[in-house]
């Protein structure tokens, strides 16, 4: 009788894996149909790295100028058997329209998620037919990328299984939380080399497990027992991996702590000097059996890359291409992060910047959050089943030890892997902008493993299943929706059905009336927001793509000090797309800076122009931009001029300042005044620094410096006093007329003359990589 319950569980229990399974590839297909070509994460550059293969081209070399870097930018660094596979399984489409697929939009705001749409990184033609050339292949690739991320699921439900065993809530709860990651899906479903390594990563652990505890067993004595062609398994999997990305090389080192526990539980567990040494030996011996057949796959690559590159991982073309921060964050800076790391490891779509509701995110992170003591409750009673025992001596603590780890090896390894990934990111993050959630994937089936645990581990078996059915199900039911309650509408243009407060018939180069405008407010102070809806009404075909411009300009600047530029159909539609007769309704959003300067009588501006080149459409009324109101910018009232709240580091807090005169001409002091208020009391002597430059923080050329050590040092300034210092900024005789940034900050200088520049912190206590301040503009007049 028993046993037939147990069987009967065991079917009930491969009916729910299956059902999880096909669940999977269901969705994973539908988010890969959903979401238009190129619009998911890096998809961009992955892609015409496979076409380059697949047209029979041998591996490019990485370019360090991105300027040269080709359509795939820095991912022609990047190991390439993700990419042979992709190539050979769309070799035989003709993928040359893949310039007009890819159809580039050049004001998009990628990874910065908006109120007005511009989150499309290319153009989509509505004409193009879907299942051939270029948009086959993708669709393809994503789809063979599914079939991938069903295999990472079924090896998250295997690892999960070995670490409890007679938990099959657990295991079916890991598999489940896997699978119906919104994220997970949604990479599952794009051009992305995760897709490979994440199952081979996860391939790794188990068989690491199964040869830890023993369960490969033949004689040990055949080169051909199941433990050595385990090793040798174990070592061309790793090199796969690694042959995808270059993360996978930290199954290395795991792979000989594997072996020297598995040795360990193969011998009579002494812990004597001379044991472990032959231990060690031993577990060093077996581990050349991993790494042969990894070098046989993978050595070859990392040998190229220090040929080409002088460095075995190719990192320093692939950060030459990406870009990096201009100073290395902190841990406290990366921690301020850790919103948007957490949104894009449970879904942040699009090019990350297409979100979820906020409170999908907040009810999945305190699952996260109930699951860190889930899961010190569950691995503690777990301890207490345990029959170890207390040791009393110092080699009765390592055998003790060593006994714990061999016992509890399936929850060493996930977290050993864990934290290898973890650190690895942290690492990566502090040089370049990268912290995105979806990066620690590649751990992700210990990840989930640890998560079910840690949330139903704890609980009374049958308690548990009612309660991870009722989590699955909500991940389920949020993976489901999101395609087409998230994705789908961020790609689709808005339709017209609003009339507008103000009409307009003004025309430009009679192709394109503005027919209609709307304004969210009349009156503006620094910091303000505004909304602005244009009405438009397309007159005749347009042969070029214009962009149409909305500036706020301060006609003493003669200069926007905020503006959206884009696309028609916030940002998916190219004028070349349009149609006579065609209405479109556009909305702007724009921020007017902390720092403008007030009063001031701003005015709003419209007109089309084409990007990269000094060509705009002339409107009917003779002039290149439409003045569509005049918009009074009123001062913060108090006790300072130009109010603001500006935080460095912490430490000192910029309150106010006046810059005058406005406009100069060369040769000309411009007297900058500057009103601080120490935050904290300060342990330093800060030197304040203010600089006009030749671009927006770029510094490439200084116009005018100036640096002060204040009369009182900051040491003495008494905590929340207010300090005024006066920087003058004489101007070089030689200085071109233009307009120019003014930008600011404070520094302490080293023993060794280097210089300590503070950091600015924003309003929500994040350190941000920016040591100084682009406070305002100035002209300079010839």
């Amino acid at each position: 009788m028993l046993e037939k319950q147990k069987k009967r569980l065991a079917w009930s229990e491969r009916g729910v894996l299956s059902l999880i399974l096909g669940l999977f590839v269901l969705l994973g297909w539908v988010y890969a149909v959903t979401t238009p070509v190129f619009e998911a994460s890096d998809e961009l550059w992955h892609y015409p790295l496979v076409k380059f293969l697949a047209d029979g081209n041998a591996l490019p070399v990485q370019a360090f100028d991105p300027a040269e870097a080709g359509p795939w930018k820095q991912q022609a660094s990047q190991p390439p058997l993700y990419y042979w596979l992709a190539a050979a399984a769309t070799f035989w489409i003709n993928t040359d329209d893949l310039p007009q697929v890819r159809w580039l939009n050049p004001h998009v705001n990628n990874g910065i998620i908006t109120q007005d749409g511009n989150i499309n990184l290319v153009v989509h033609d509505p004409n193009a037919t879907p299942w051939q050339g270029t948009l086959l292949a993708v669709r393809l690739i994503r789809l063979l990328s599914v079939l991938l991320g069903g295999c990472t699921v079924y090896l998250t439900y295997l690892i999960a299984s070995e670490l409890a065993p007679d938990r099959p809530e657990i295991a079916l709860g890991a598999a489940a939380f896997n699978a119906f990651t919104p994220m997970f899906l949604f990479i599952s479903g794009a051009v992305n080399n995760d897709n490979l390594v994440v199952p081979l990563a996860s391939l790794a652990l188990l068989l690491m497990i199964q040869l830890a505890r023993g369960e490969l067993r033949g004689t040990q004595s055949s080169l051909f027992s199941p433990q050595y062609l385990a090793l040798l398994r174990l070592g061309g999997i790793i090199g796969l991996a690694a042959l995808t990305k270059v993360t996978a090389l930290g199954l290395l080192p795991l792979a000989w702590g594997t072996i020297f526990i598995w040795q360990w539980g193969r011998s009579d567990r002494q812990v004597t000097p001379r044991a472990l040494a032959r231990l060690l030996v031993n577990s060093i011996g077996y581990w050349v059996l991993v790494i042969g057949p990894f070098l046989l796959v993978a050595g070859w690559w990392y040998w190229r890359n220090w040929q080409l590159y002088g460095d075995w991982l190719g990192w320093n073309a692939f950060i030459a291409v990406l870009g990096q921060r201009e100073s290395p964050a902190s841990l406290a800076q990366l921690w301020g992060e850790r919103h948007g790391f957490l949104q894009s490891f449970w879904g942040l779509f699009g090019g990350v910047n297409v979100p979820m509701f906020s409170w999908i995110y907040t009810i999945l992170n305190t699952l996260l959050l109930l699951a860190v003591p889930g899961f010190v409750l569950y691995f503690w009673y777990e301890l207490k089943r345990w029959r170890g025992w207390r040791p009393r001596s110092l080699v009765q603590t390592l055998t003790f030890l060593l006994s714990l780890v061999t016992h509890f090896f399936p929850l060493v390894i996930c977290l050993l892997w864990i934290t290898a990934i973890v650190y690895g990111l942290v690492q990566w993050t502090t040089i370049t902008w990268s912290s995105q959630g979806r990066l620690v994937f590649t751990a992700i089936s210990p990840l989930m493993t640890l998560l079910a645990a840690g949330l139903v581990g704890w609980l009374p078996q049958k308690t548990a299943r009612w309660v991870m059915g009722g989590m699955g199900l909500f991940m389920l039911g949020i993976a489901a929706a999101s395609p087409f309650t998230f994705i789908r509408p961020a790609y689709q243009p808005p339709t017209h059905t609003r009339t507008l407060a103000q009409s307009s018939s003004v025309t430009f180069a009679n192709q394109i009336r503005l027919t209609g405008y709307e304004l969210s407010a009349t009156t503006l102070r620094p910091g303000d927001e505004i909304d602005i809806w244009l009405t438009w009404e397309v007159l005749a075909p347009m042969e070029q793509d214009w962009s149409v411009f909305i500036h706020l300009s301060d006609p003493i600047l003669e200069l926007p000090i905020t503006q959206r530029d884009k696309y028609f159909g916030q940002g998916l539609l190219a004028t070349r797309l349009l149609q006579p007769g065609q209405q479109l309704l556009e909305h702007y959003h724009l921020v007017i800076p902390e720092t403008a300067i007030a009063p001031a009588q701003l005015q709003l501006l419209v007109g089309l122009y084409q990007f990269g080149r000094n060509i705009r459409l002339p409107s009917s009324l003779g002039q290149d931009a439409l003045l569509l109101a005049v918009l009074p910018l009123e001062t913060i009232p108090g006790e300072l001029p130009n109010p603001v709240s500006v935080n460095f580091g912490n430490e000192v807090e910029l309150v106010g300042f006046t810059v005058e005169p406005r406009r100069a001409r060369p040769g000309e002091t411009v007297q900058l005044q500057l009103h601080w208020r120490p935050l904290r009391p300060l342990n330093r002597d800060y030197t304040f620094f203010a600089q006009v430059v030749g671009d927006w923080g770029g510094a490439n050329e200084r116009y005018a410096a100036a640096d002060i050590l204040p009369s009182v040092p900051t040491s003495a300034w008494p905590l929340g006093q207010m300090q005024t210092l006066t920087l003058p900024l004489t101007l070089r005789p030689d200085t071109p007329a233009d307009a120019y940034p003014i930008i600011i900050g404070l520094y302490t200088q080293g023993s060794d003359g280097s210089f300590n520049n503070v950091q600015r912190v924003d309003s929500r206590g994040r350190i941000l990589n920016e040591p100084f301040l682009n406070l305002t503009l100035i002209r300079v007049d010839p």
